[in-house]
């Protein structure tokens, strides 16, 4: 199998949250400032005030820590808008000084970079900080305005306080992530609004040259379009701002779905690891049909009870992958199987929804692997309970656990699933074997749609091991040749390979590359975001 041997020096920070390592940090940021950006952030205190800046060793630490194996990267300032008309204060005055901006919103995409730049010494433009409002809430047409700041929590507050008219779709990562931020970054949620970027309508972007920017109907001043059409006139351009360094989105509607007045949950175990190829030829039919109208998850073993369980060091002395009998105990204790299906219909009532929990159960109890779990149950555990809430719209802390698996370090690969059983199976052998070679555990749950799947992998390591670290980097080289080996790209990528990734993609990087000297041609918003550099 081929391999990709790492080209950059790993730089071994102990874990996110020790003292060390912010002291680690602080030094890296010392040496980070140039005396062009001293004049820099000299200009923004002058033009948005002192507190608008933080260069102080201690906030620099704090603002490049992220729990990648390659280390952190510590900007070179952080400045703190307070609205569209700050952020173009800051994209000009970059220009004019030659500084690099890394924008974001709350950073909490936890093991995909966290609040860090794609490169050390980028000046953190943390939109999130002061720009959280939720602007305004149309129940009738089912949609909220939101700034970057605005949280999976406070936008599900808003909601709760107006009566729950209106339902969200979180994620099952951190309730204090931002929703625009995510959406951009084409993170996804369980409900039939799982897709959070094709959910944005209206986007306010301020371009490199700090000129404001609306596409679709937002594009005429004054439409009352801006936030219910996306098509509008001429090429659709939201695309260009998901993913990119190409703008920075300071305000978005996001749709919203009418909370249904019942939702009730189901889930099966299999057994096995091998279980997985029927698994997934049973969940297509009902994606395709719309039979269920939630995603539906396909979790392991390992991905459900790391969110309760921190990896067993008394019994196996560190050893990875875990051995099965120690899988097994740990399935047995907390009621999973190697696989665990769920699920969730919507209706008028909870009797509503009997006749359909019974087409389902029928459909999965044929295959003669499945066991049943009902709702009342799926409620009661601490396991199952997360695949309710996010099937709810609920935000939970309680998939936050697989974090500490090992000791701190965490990266997801993320490349999606065909739903053919056969393509499923394949993929799971090359995941086994490819981190079973570099010593780490097989952590995976497909979140499926009707023709494709979302393979959440999930590694965890020790990040304050250097041999660790090094391993986490060539398995990730790794995972990503052997899945190019098999026809599957990946999709979404944690900042330590965003640049290498776009390597691997000559005609996406001739274009974007045009794109991003034309508009972009001092580099002003975070070259090297997704691979995307200018000339």
């Amino acid at each position: 199998m081929p391999k990709y041997e790492s080209d950059h020096q790993t730089i071994v920070f102990a874990p996110l949250i020790s003292h060390t390592h912010r002291e680690a940090g602080a030094k890296g940021a010392e040496r980070n400032i140039r005396p062009m950006s001293e004049s820099f952030f000299a200009a923004v205190r002058a033009a948005l005030g002192e507190e608008a800046v933080d260069t102080s060793p201690e906030v620099l630490g704090v603002y490049g820590s992220n729990r990648l194996p390659g280390g952190d990267r510590v900007p070179g300032g952080v400045v703190f808008p307070g609205s569209t008309g700050d952020v173009q204060v800051v994209v000009r005055l970059a220009n004019e000084h030659g500084v690099s901006l890394w924008p974001t919103s709350t950073g909490q995409n936890l093991g995909m970079g966290e609040l860090s730049p794609v490169r050390g010494g980028q000046v953190v433009l943390h939109l999130g900080k002061r720009m959280n409002r939720v602007l305004a809430v149309d129940e009738r047409l089912g949609y909220a305005v939101i700034e970057p700041g605005v949280t999976f929590r406070q936008l599900r507050e808003e909601l709760a306080g107006r009566g729950d008219v209106l339902m969200l779709s979180g994620t099952s990562g951190p309730p204090d992530g931002g929703v625009l931020g995510n959406a951009l970054d084409r993170g996804a949620g369980y409900t039939p609004y799982f897709d959070h970027f094709g959910m944005l309508c209206g986007m306010e972007v301020v371009l490199p040259d700090g000129e404001v920017f609306c596409p679709g109907d937002g594009s005429l001043g004054g439409s009352g379009m801006r936030f219910l059409n996306k098509s509008g006139f001429g090429p659709l351009l939201d695309g260009l701002f998901s993913q990119s360094n190409f703008g920075v989105v300071t305000q978005a509607a996001i749709w919203l779905m009418p909370r249904p007045a019942a939702i009730r949950s189901f889930a099966f175990t299999f057994p096995e690891d091998g279980d997985l190829a029927e698994i997934i030829e049973l969940v297509r039919p009902l994606k395709l049909s719309n039979a269920v109208p939630t995603l539906m998850k396909v979790t392991s073993d390992l991905y459900g009870v790391g969110t309760l369980e921190s990896y067993p060091y008394e019994r196996t002395g560190g050893l990875t992958p875990l051995p099965d009998e120690v899988r097994r105990e740990l399935r047995d204790k907390h009621g999973v199987g190697a696989w665990t299906v769920s699920g969730a219909l919507y209706g008028p009532s909870f009797e509503a929804l009997d006749a359909g929990i019974e087409r389902i159960r029928a459909h999965f109890e044929a295959s003669g692997r499945a066991r049943y779990i009902a709702h009342e149950e799926i409620e009661k555990s601490p396991v199952l309970r997360i695949h309710l809430d996010t099937f709810s719209g609920e935000p939970t802390e309680s998939e936050l656990g697989l974090l500490d698996w090992r000791a701190g370090g965490a990266t997801w690969f993320l490349p999606a699933t065909p739903m053919v059983g056969e393509a499923a199976a394949v993929q799971q052998e090359v995941s086994r074997r490819v981190l079973a070679e570099y010593g780490f555990d097989y952590m995976v749950e497909f979140v499926c749609g009707p023709r494709a799947a979302r393979g959440l992998h999930i590694i965890m390591f020790d990040r304050g091991d250097a041999d660790e670290c090094r391993r986490m980097a060539e398995c990730y080289a790794a995972l990503v040749a052997a899945y190019d080996a098999i026809g599957v790209p990946i999709g979404r990528t944690p900042t330590d390979w965003q640049e290498r990734a776009g390597e691997r993609l000559p005609e996406f990087g001739r274009l974007t590359s045009a794109i991003k000297q034309a508009i972009d041609p001092n580099g002003v918003i975070a070259p090297g975001k997704y691979g995307i550099v200018g000339a």
